[in-house]
């Protein structure tokens, strides 16, 4: 054992651990939400191609009698394939060159949109919708040289040829056919915000910006304002695989950015969405989460994707490594978005989803620093307003493992004694200064640990 705790590499200072602490860090993008981490479902993992209203709407439902909104859980996310897509020539539009849904969400009475409907039933559980969108304009539009929506609700002077760069293309991974837009044209200012006005008219609380990258900050600045200016609170989160160097601008103008590729493994042997991930893109988080540590605060938060927990052995993870998953996100400060069919939830995985304890470490909005990687092991950190201590002790390994860490290498004051809280196991213990636990396989001890005397 003691070679094992001599292998541990310190890789982060103390002072780093000591800087992540509670003390209220201004807001970086300050539109009155995502002040604390989101919570809630998104339709990717499961649904992922064949999303339906009625399908939205039973996780919605889910979502509520299963308990999860009692413990926080709030956003129903809507993801890609919601709207209509005839070809590889772009999505299909409205009059105005925005994108139109799929029949397979239905308009309402007098003509109510069929995201709007959808927005509706959520909204009378209580809950907030989330949806889908790519940078450009649809060459649908282009071809038809569309109208632009001024912001005083009537045709604007420009139309879609005049705002569109056809020299360049977007990422849109269901129908492709997006054109890139001219920002030097104030008509394309104007054609993203009357899309934002029509996402606000229908009750969207959440929006998702896909296929970002560097050479789409004008798009990421032209939503962020957008969405502001629509009056209506919408939280808007990047994706994905956002580049680091960019950071200080991505938490300048958005409440999140995904920092990796997706967490889904897109390894089923029967075409389904089972496994939903698998262990190899979990750990793959761990560098991620190192790296990216100092630009995750209230306002903007580093998102690591998906949460996969709820379908047990579905999920494509053991128990351990779920408990893994959780503890690192919630130890980050990342959203918790439910990936997993909610209703068939298992009982076991809905009680790892709903560990307040682990919860509140996700919703105190402070990130953590990684304080020591071995090729067995990682120790993550973070030092709560109140002085306490959240330290989650990382076997990476096939094998179980002994890992050890102390009060004084997470940098907590000089004390005779330490209360230990196990946020997984529910036990307590004291100690005079030694953190270690024997951990499972791929598992965690995740701790809350309090100075007693």
């Amino acid at each position: 054992m003691a070679g094992i705790l001599v292998a541990i590499i310190l890789v982060v200072a103390l002072a780093a651990v000591s800087a992540t602490t509670g003390t209220a860090p201004a807001p970086h993008y300050a539109n009155g939400v995502g002040l604390t981490p989101a919570m809630g479902w998104t339709s990717w993992s499961f649904l992922r191609r064949h999303p339906t209203a009625a399908k939205v709407e039973a996780q919605a439902k889910a979502m509520v009698t299963s308990g999860l909104t009692r413990d926080g859980y709030r956003y129903v996310n809507l993801d890609d394939f919601w709207y209509a897509c005839p070809g590889k020539q772009g999505p299909a539009v409205d009059r105005y060159g925005r994108w139109v849904p799929s029949s397979s969400f239905p308009p309402g009475p007098n003509g109510l949109s069929g995201i709007a409907v959808v927005a509706n039933y959520v909204h009378s559980l209580g809950l907030k919708l989330g949806l889908y969108v790519t940078p450009g304009i649809s060459d649908q539009a282009v071809t038809a040289d569309t109208a632009v929506l001024s912001p005083h609700g009537q045709p604007s002077r420009y139309t879609a040829d005049q705002v569109a760069d056809p020299n360049k293309t977007e990422y849109n991974f269901n129908c492709g056919g997006m054109v890139a837009l001219n920002y030097r044209s104030p008509g394309a200012k104007e054609f993203i915000e009357s899309w934002a006005d029509e996402f606000a008219s229908w009750g969207v609380d959440y929006l998702k910006l896909d296929g970002v990258g560097s050479f789409d900050v004008p798009d990421v600045e032209a939503w962020s304002a957008a969405l502001r200016q629509t009056g209506r609170p919408i939280r808007l989160e990047l994706s994905n695989t956002l580049n680091i160097n960019y950071a200080w601008t991505w938490e300048r103008y958005a409440n999140g950015w995904r920092t990796g590729a997706d967490i889904e493994c897109y390894c089923s042997k029967h075409k389904t969405s089972y496994p939903l991930t698998d262990w190899a893109n979990v750990k793959a988080r761990f560098d991620q989460v190192a790296n990216w540590q100092p630009y995750g605060k209230p306002g903007g938060f580093n998102d690591y994707d998906s949460i996969e927990v709820g379908n047990g052995a579905d999920d494509g993870l053991t128990v351990a490594q779920r408990e893994t998953q959780l503890s690192l996100w919630a130890l980050a400060s990342s959203p918790l978005i439910v990936g997993a069919d909610l209703t068939h939830l298992k009982r076991s995985d809905l009680a790892l989803l709903e560990n307040t304890a682990v919860i509140a470490v996700d919703q105190d909005g402070i990130d953590c620093s990684r304080v020591a990687k071995s090729p067995t092991s990682q120790v993550f950190a973070k030092t709560e307003k109140g002085g306490d201590v959240i330290i989650g002790l990382f076997n990476t390994t096939s094998g179980h493992e002994y890992i050890s860490s102390s009060t004084a290498l997470v940098g907590m004051a000089k004390s005779r004694w330490y209360k230990l809280d196990n946020l997984w196991s529910h036990l307590s213990t004291e100690t005079t200064g030694a953190i270690d636990a024997d951990v499972p396989p791929g598992g965690v001890a995740l701790f809350r640990v309090t100075l007693t005397r």
